[in-house]
């Protein structure tokens, strides 16, 4: 039986054009917040005195989904009322980051903010301070910024995760403060067509073949599994999804207290040979390299796929409800982790650690770095904790005895958008930035069954005896672990897809490992159990 479409399409396209062109939401009182400053800095008004500040980052994709800048987002408008800083955003394309950063950071004009992934910064953060593009924090957080101070002095081992191996701050962090928040992604597969066809949800890699081939001979989907190769090819095998269960994954990790890295392992060639096979049957999606958020949207809503690896939140809380006003019968659900024998435990699935390290850094240029603190601080405070994670009292969210309890503009949005969107609109708890996680959002930002459920069984893995910590790093061992690993994933990621797609033969796979050894790749492994070491270590 061929999956339905017509008018079911049809539907699902106008609302998603709905959901990319309207937006009607409500605007809530502003609510008084005077920034803790020194006497010669105090506003008297609404405003703080000198010019408005610059603040570069990239747009969430739920809330650029419904409205494409910084300056149209609610949530943006009130955190320049409430602290007093004026706000001019400079927004790089989506998922171009990276590049857009560099290119930022070679012209001279630093902006006063900078929200991004530092780690990923080549030669690390303390390369970034010491190249003077930004600023050491370890005397402004110090003076200025009260709340994350008494924050990190409160959780030491979180302190040491947002330090490089010199003692510097670099950034205000997002930190999740529950293990419940450190799951949140995994594979999505379509429940009604499980069903239609008599089939359990797969937990083996046999399974998951047996599905994929009836998708696409018996309803149709052009793509059976479909996931994000955008911005890097295989992205999502990073986590362990499919590659895990050969008892690898695409990059670093621990077995037995040493570090390994994915692609030497037997078990990563066994994973390529598999979904070399599955790509020559068309159980894979044929535009591997190029599947983004829009296109992956399109692909699970037109029922062009039927399985994916995403989140809780933007995938399941996105499109069940537009699947449902075009098929009330539709019906997605997660599916546990693969394994290659039943009965296994998975080996490792998405696991966040508590700290992210992506956050906000100050430029080292600024002449407004007070006035950027206590605005960053401010996420850190009672107020900003509230605000970052619920939003505008009375407006997203209203309190429930001791209980912040989002608003039916969030869970049940008038203008149709899915919990996802709404929420991104009026806070930031569902993607990181200058504050900590509550888990209070989770429990009912995961308002459907399938949500929950999912997130329960993605976090039945081994992930932890395996996640990598974050071990901080000198400025000379960032510099060449970004060098070397820079050429090795460019390398990988070639093997991998011509591997994948049939353009090289398997025999090659010897070769490309020799490439990768030549790339001194033994040299990373070195780097990264050294800062281990020293992580482990105690203080």
């Amino acid at each position: 039986m061929k999956h339905r479409m017509g008018s079911g399409i049809l539907i699902l396209l106008l609302a998603v054009l709905v959901l990319s062109g309207c937006f009607a939401g409500e605007r809530g009182q502003r609510q008084d917040f005077s920034p803790a400053v020194e006497p010669e800095e105090e506003a008297g008004g609404a405003q703080l005195p000198g010019r408005e500040l610059t603040y570069w980052a990239e747009l969430n994709g739920n809330a650029g989904s419904v409205r494409p800048t910084f300056t149209e987002v609610p949530f943006f408008q009130e955190w320049q009322k409430r602290t007093g800083v004026r706000l001019k955003f400079i927004q790089p394309p989506a998922n171009r980051a990276k590049e857009a950063l560099n290119v930022l950071l070679a012209s001279g004009e630093v902006p006063d903010m900078i929200e991004y992934e530092w780690e990923r910064f080549p030669g690390g953060p303390q390369k970034a301070i010491n190249d003077g593009f930004i600023r050491k924090l370890n005397d402004v957080i110090d003076r200025y910024a009260p709340n994350l101070k008494r924050y990190l002095q409160e959780h030491p081992e979180v302190d040491k995760q947002v330090k490089t191996a010199e003692g510097s701050y670099y950034l205000f962090p997002f930190i999740r403060d529950s293990d419940r928040l450190r799951t949140f992604q995994g594979p999505i597969i379509r429940k009604d067509w499980l069903d239609d066809l008599g089939l359990d949800l797969p937990e083996t890699i046999e399974e998951w073949y047996t599905v994929l081939k009836a998708f696409k001979e018996k309803k149709g989907a052009e793509a059976p599994l479909s996931f994000l190769g955008v911005p890097n090819a295989l992205q999502a095998m990073e986590n362990g999804a499919f590659s895990g269960a050969f008892g690898v994954i695409k990059g670093f990790y621990l077995l037995d207290g040493r570090v390994k890295y994915g692609p030497l392992e037997p078990g990563y060639k066994a994973f390529i040979a598999t979904f070399r096979q599955w790509y020559k049957e068309g159980l894979i999606d044929r535009n591997i390299a190029a599947v983004d958020t829009r296109s992956l949207d399109a692909s699970i809503l037109s029922g062009r796929s039927g399985a994916t690896i995403w989140n809780a939140g933007a995938g399941i809380g996105t499109w069940q409800p537009l699947l449902t006003a075009a098929d009330p019968e539709a019906r997605l659900a997660g599916a546990p982790y693969p394994v290659l024998r039943k009965g296994e435990r998975p080996f490792y699935g998405q696991r966040s650690h508590y700290v992210s390290s992506g956050g906000v850094a100050i430029s080292a240029k600024s002449d407004q770095v007070v006035k950027a603190v206590r605005m960053l601080d401010y996420g850190y405070s009672p107020e900003g904790h509230m605000f970052f994670n619920f939003g505008m009292e009375g407006v997203s969210y209203t309190m429930k005895g001791e209980y912040p309890q989002y608003t039916d503009l969030i869970l049940r949005n008038p203008d149709k958008l899915a919990p996802s969107q709404a929420l991104a609109m009026y806070s930031r708890a569902s993607y990181f930035g200058p504050f900590v996680q509550d888990e209070r959002y989770a429990e009912q930002y995961y308002s459907l069954h399938q949500q929950r459920e999912a997130v329960k069984l993605w976090a039945d893995t081994d992930a932890d005896a395996h996640l990598l910590p974050p071990t901080p790093k000198t400025e000379r061992e960032n510099a060449e672990l970004s060098v070397i690993m820079q050429d090795v994933s460019l390398l990988v990621d070639e093997m991998s897809l011509k591997l994948i797609l049939g353009i090289e033969p398997m025999e090659a796979y010897d070769s490309y490992l020799d490439k990768i050894r030549s790339l001194r790749i033994d040299r990373a492994l070195e780097i990264q159990e050294t800062a281990l070491a020293r992580y482990n270590s105690p203080q």
